[in-house]
């Protein structure tokens, strides 16, 4: 399951679901935690429910409140039986969280792991291979609060990277945190690229106008395609051995991450 884009939409706001359908994200998540005050809790999860129940929409997941809260089993007594592609757990510090979470939930849905503190950080590698792992999220509000550390790019750069390494070691997705500030399109852009040249393979929405920004960043240019598509081609012709396109080596790692390209593209 690869998503360029997720689109978090607030629980408690039922009309802004089938507007956060419509903004093009590859996955919505509606958020049952950290948008939704305590004591909207119940009602936002039951207008969930009632959305969901009516079926027939994919890339749909539910952010449900953490291990430590008391409305947990709530959450997931709620998601049974529903059309959920993907549930995400926020302020896993352990994959013993993530092998409880997945026993309480009954089935084999994809569970994305959100690691916003220093612990989690430390358990990284062991969290995004558990069992059931579909990817990760980077929850780096939480994260730079628990370090004191501000959200800038360079604070948070050695997080960033382990994350990358964690992810890319477990095969899975992993998703860079949402940009907070929804008039900033260029600061959303640049922080975005920078995120995929560490090897985030896609990143959080909170807001409709968002999702092009980042959708654009994920998605390989015709240039890029064209020539992934000659690196692989020249490859193959060698069989396996040493090739040269344009006068330069082509070695596997390169051949490796063409056919990444390749595979984003669905070529």
């Amino acid at each position: 399951m690869t998503f360029r884009s997720l689109l978090f939409v607030p629980g408690n706001r039922p009309e802004r679901f089938e507007k956060a359908l419509g903004a093009g994200a590859d996955a919505v998540c509606f958020d049952l935690e950290d948008a939704v005050a305590p004591e909207a809790k119940d009602a936002a999860r039951a207008a969930v429910i009632d959305f969901l129940s009516r079926g027939g929409r994919a890339g749909l997941g539910v952010r449900i409140n953490g291990p430590a809260s008391e409305h947990l089993d709530a959450d997931c007594r709620a998601l049974s039986g529903l059309p959920v592609a993907f549930v995400m757990i926020p302020k896993v510090e352990s994959p013993g969280q993530v092998a409880s979470l997945s026993l309480r939930l009954g089935d084999a849905r994809p569970l994305w792991p959100i690691i916003e503190s220093p612990e989690g950080l430390r358990q990284a590698w062991d969290i995004a291979s558990a069992v059931g792992v579909g990817g990760v999220l980077f929850g780096a509000a939480d994260y730079s609060a628990e370090v004191g550390c501000t959200l800038e790019w360079d604070a948070l750069l050695y997080a960033r990277g382990a994350l990358a390494a964690a992810a890319a070691r477990a095969g899975v997705e992993l998703l860079d945190v949402p940009y907070l500030d929804i008039a900033d399109e260029t600061g959303l852009a640049d922080s975005t690229g920078r995120a995929k040249a560490l090897g985030f393979t896609g990143r959080a929405c909170i807001h409709p106008g968002q999702v092009e920004i980042v959708n654009t960043a994920y998605t390989p240019a015709a240039a890029e395609v064209d020539r992934a598509r000659r690196i692989v081609s020249a490859f193959d012709a060698s069989n396996g051995g040493a090739a040269l396109l344009e006068g330069k080596l082509i070695e596997l790692p390169v051949v490796r991450a063409a056919r990444r390209t390749l595979e984003r593209t669905g070529v």
